[in-house]
């Protein structure tokens, strides 16, 4: 983006050991910039509870004994998640982009608030699957990634690490909003 943009699109991923934040843990967050993929970042954060669906964990590949030893501290990495977002977007307004929003929003909005009393998102989230639907007139049911034209898909799968999806679902957000 140039600097004299007011709004910076940061496409987001996280891995979660179930369906809520706070009676589940988040696992990892990934984030890069739309239109700046190489910038990223990515943190492996310590559980807040030992609750899990297994699936999820199975999908992530993810262990909870392994990241109680070895992830951040939520607070700790969640620091650093803000100051990289206020690092490089400067006076632009950070705005979330995701695959399904409503599920990595609600754990990013959590933890920001829960653990550094604030969200440098606010409320702004852009969701893909809906900002597809609105543009195909098609239904829900009709947004998954397999769905998608081929022209729209990202280079390389979703994978289910939080940084590698943020950086393909970026890719899908980058080629949706240059196709008008």
């Amino acid at each position: 983006m140039n600097e004299n943009e007011d709004e910076i699109f940061i496409s987001v991923d996280v891995e979660a050991s179930g369906p809520i934040p706070g009676d589940y843990s988040l696992l990892s967050v990934g984030a890069c910039f739309i239109e700046k993929p190489s910038l990223q970042f990515y943190a492996e954060l310590q559980p807040i509870t030992d609750k899990i669906v297994p699936e999820a964990l199975a999908v992530s590949k993810l262990s909870l004994v392994d990241l109680k030893v070895r992830g951040k501290s939520p607070r700790l990495a969640f620091h650093e998640f803000e100051s990289w977002i206020q690092k490089n977007t400067g006076v632009a307004t950070p705005i979330f982009v995701g695959f399904n929003a409503c599920f990595d929003w609600a754990f990013i909005n959590w933890y920001f608030h829960h653990f550094i009393g604030r969200n440098p998102f606010g409320f702004t989230a852009i969701d893909i699957k809906s900002y597809f639907m609105g543009r195909a007139n098609c239904k829900w049911s009709e947004t998954t990634l397999r769905q998608l034209p081929a022209v729209l898909r990202p280079e390389k799968p979703l994978v289910h690490n939080a940084l590698q999806d943020a950086i393909a679902q970026g890719e899908v957000f980058r080629k949706l909003i240059s196709s008008h």
